[in-house]
């Protein structure tokens, strides 16, 4: 007993009773669960503090890549949740009237001064970001390439391009002979077959057969042809004798219609004015005369 006395009353004892009393001068010793449970400034100020403490240490054990992958994962993770918990905090300063850490406080950035990549806000620290699976958001997508415009492709457009040049160096020449050779043979192997099968004689009825068809069929068209033709001679005809009766149809000159034009009106008053006895005695003298009242 007096020897755990001793030891608090030492010089080193008192030392480190002194600090810890500096560190949390009557306050609790665990941090609050919640931000919200915390009513002091000073207090948030101080569990804010011991967080990012905490994050630095726990960045620097991370930088280890011997530590393991599931190890690494677990820090990462625990990283990550010591951030979510400081931007509580941070936010609970703000509402008890302290400074906005948020606008003022520094970034966590990499070592190329760039903010952490990561999905939805989870970041990635240390040996986390070569991790199968983390490497591939780190990089970056190739530039696509240029669209080629109409011009840029019409420059690839030449001779070979349409198959001129093809036979040039005759390789298609020869190509073409043996596949002609083959096809002729296999030919002549099918004509045999179907010669000994006796299905050339049907084929070749089945055609003639066609054939006169396709004779009657042009006989037909030529027959109806020439009636067509025959109809339209005839109508010719007949429109060639009616411009001619009416071309030897003799035409009356206008002194000729004249005439006739006085005769009527002169025939007009003869019946409306004359007696009937004249007019018996001028159709006796026309008579007479060899003459005749022609209305």
């Amino acid at each position: 007993m007096a020897r755990n006395q001793e030891k608090a009353m030492s010089l080193l004892g008192r030392w480190y009773t002194y600090q810890k009393e500096l560190e949390n001068p009557g306050g609790p010793k665990k941090r609050p669960y919640l931000a919200s449970h915390c009513r002091t400034l000073k207090a948030a100020e101080r569990w804010r503090t011991q967080i990012v403490k905490e994050i630095g240490k726990k960045v620097s054990q991370i930088q280890n890549a011997g530590l393991g992958e599931f190890r690494i994962r677990d820090l990462n993770d625990e990283i990550n949740k010591l951030i979510r918990e400081k931007a509580h905090w941070q936010d609970r300063i703000v509402e008890l009237g302290g400074p906005n850490y948020h606008k003022i406080g520094p970034k966590m950035l990499d070592h190329e001064g760039k903010e952490l990549p990561g999905n939805r806000g989870y970041k990635y620290f240390g040996a986390a970001k070569d991790l199968p699976g983390v490497r591939e958001l780190f990089e970056e997508e190739p530039p696509k390439p240029p669209r080629k415009t109409r011009g840029d492709l019409m420059k690839d457009i030449d001779a070979y391009y349409y198959g001129y040049l093809d036979d040039e160096d005759g390789v298609l020449c020869a190509l073409e002979e043996e596949a002609e050779r083959k096809a002729r043979a296999l030919s002549v192997e099918e004509w045999k077959l179907k010669k000994e099968t006796g299905e050339i004689d049907k084929e070749l009825e089945e055609q003639e057969r066609q054939e006169r068809e396709e004779e009657e069929e042009r006989e037909r068209q030529r027959l109806a042809a020439r009636k067509a033709e025959e109809g339209g001679e005839e109508e010719e005809e007949q429109e060639v004798s009616l411009r001619r009766a009416v071309s030897s149809l003799e035409i009356p000159s206008q002194q000729d219609v004249e005439l006739e034009l006085l005769r009527k009106k002169k025939m007009e008053l003869l019946l409306k004015y004359a007696s009937d006895d004249l007019q018996k005695s001028s159709e006796n003298a026309k008579t007479l005369l060899g003459r005749s009242l022609n209305f």
